[in-house]
């Protein structure tokens, strides 16, 4: 399981210091939990606190009452064996046993135990001596982010990167419990867009009752759940920001509901995308307006909208009134007021209309913004009708000693084999995924990647969910692409290409 799968929907179960101190108390809240998991059929972590006490607390302090924290810590204190066996006990329970570190002695118990995951808290998060000793664990580390601003969250994002870490980010509001004002939800959104390579969680504490902040941390994207938990007995009180095990049942219920809800449920080759039901359509149908002739139509005559009017209800297969196109040949005659059924057919421009649509939503959800300056050329290598099986967008920014261009591939589509002897060029990724065969070499290209083609260097290149890249070269010169295939290598260049100066 790769660290990304390790992450998504995972479930932390934040036990703290709820054992008070006690082993059996402890191993009864992994229990109450690990029902809870199996309940739903969810992957979830039991998460500790560790902390080494002896050289935690400063000497002079320690037995102190009056000081925040301390008579807690002092009186939940459980020795190493003691935290071997709550970690036995969620390994037994089928969980995956976590720990928060706060000092780096306690980090070598992580792995002393070989806890898969390491947590690090908000308040540590920018403690440089302890995140290098966790960064330089190698494992997984989990970050919440409560109380820093986003540069502070620059910082601690460009320390892990660079020291080759893989990690997720918590957004949190360190307030216990945190007031529903001050959640600010729309922030896992926006830590999603400046991080795309890092999954973004949601660690709450906010009322144990309120499970709306969780369902809408789903709806912005978080991939990752933590709430505090405990088992409340007849001499034991939870805090106000704590589960019980019926209130962590109703929030995993709450999350798994969500989920569901905002979950696109149809894969196609773009990925996951809308699925669109049957009564919807219906539905939908039900109240579209079809074609009907104005008056008598006989077959072969040429529509035109003085030759129909729309109105509902419009039967089944019927032409609507959005399918209409003026210049449709009637395919048999039609009496006044019958309905119209003719197939609308895909012309070249039709199909060009089509596919420049598609290559301007992929630069809106890339967020790639064109300016005004630019042409923009199709090219089709075998015709129109074959265009998102084989072909290109190329959108040309600058053509002078130097050139740059965006290159739009469709998903599923492949640009076939050519080289130029001229022009040398390399090609930046900026969005999904690109797939270049360069003198037969087959090069899978990420976000960010870059490939030079040298001069003479046969290269071809193809996407599998759709990608923008960019292409910086030297001055692009007319008929200097050499195609393998000599069906393209025989046509001109305008009989493969389109140019669109306006889209």
């Amino acid at each position: 399981m790769t660290t990304a799968e390790l992450f998504d929907n995972l479930f932390i179960f934040e036990m703290a210091n709820s054992h008070q101190g006690s082993v059996e108390h402890g191993i009864d809240i992994i229990r109450a939990m690990g029902r809870i998991a199996r309940k739903y059929n969810i992957r979830a972590a039991v998460k500790l606190q560790y902390r080494e006490l002896d050289s935690f607390i400063h000497p002079d302090y320690k037995g102190r009452t009056d000081i925040k924290h301390i008579p807690r810590f002092e009186s939940t204190r459980l020795m190493p064996e003691q935290f071997n066996r709550l970690v036995e006990a969620i390994r037994e329970e089928g969980l995956i046993p976590m720990s928060t570190p706060f000092d780096e002695v306690s980090v070598d118990l992580c792995m002393d135990q070989g806890l898969e995951i390491i947590k690090i808290a908000s308040c540590s998060s920018m403690d440089w001596p302890l995140m290098a000793k966790a960064a330089s664990t190698h494992k997984p580390l989990i970050v919440s982010t409560g109380g820093k601003s986003l540069s502070e969250i620059d910082k601690i994002y460009n320390f892990l990167t660079h020291r080759g870490c893989e990690f997720a980010f918590l957004h949190c509001i360190a307030e216990y419990p945190a007031p529903p004002e001050r959640l600010q939800l729309d922030f896992i959104e926006k830590m999603r867009k400046r991080y795309p390579d890092v999954v973004i969680g949601w660690s709450g504490h906010e009322a144990p009752d309120n499970n709306i902040p969780a369902m809408l941390a789903v709806a912005k994207g978080a991939r990752i759940f933590e709430r505090h938990v405990g088992l409340p007995t007849e001499t034991i009180r939870l805090n106000a920001y704590s589960m019980n095990p019926e209130q962590a049942d109703a929030w995993v219920s709450a999350v798994i509901s969500a989920q569901d809800m905002c979950e696109m449920k149809k894969t196609s080759h773009h990925g996951k995308t809308k699925y669109i039901s049957q009564n919807e359509l219906d539905s939908l149908t039900s109240l579209m307006r079809g074609v009907f002739a104005k008056h008598d139509i006989a077959e072969g005559d040429v529509l035109t909208e003085d030759d129909v009017f729309f109105a509902m209800p419009c039967a089944d297969r019927q032409l609507t009134s959005g399918e209409f196109q003026p210049g449709m040949t009637a395919t048999r005659s039609y009496k006044t007021n019958e309905a119209v059924y003719e197939k609308r057919t895909a012309s070249d421009i039709s199909i060009m209309r089509s596919v420049v649509h598609d290559a301007k939503g992929m630069l809106f959800e890339a967020g790639i913004a064109l300016g005004t300056e630019f042409e923009v050329e199709l090219s089709h290598h075998y015709g129109m009708q074959h265009f998102r099986q084989f072909g290109a967008i190329i959108i040309s920014i600058v053509n002078r000693e130097y050139c740059k261009k965006l290159i739009i591939v469709l998903p599923g589509q492949k640009h076939p084999s050519h080289l130029h002897k001229v022009k040398e060029e390399t090609f930046q990724l900026l969005y999904g995924d690109l797939t270049v065969t360069l003198d037969g070499e087959t090069i899978k290209m990420k976000p960010g990647d870059i490939q030079t083609v040298l001069r003479g260097s046969s290269h071809a290149f193809t996407s599998e969910h759709g990608a923008i890249f960019e292409e910086v070269s030297t001055t692009h010169v007319r008929n200097d692409s050499y195609y393998e295939d000599p069906k393209i290598a025989c046509l001109d260049p305008l009989e493969r290409k389109s140019i669109l100066k306006d889209w």
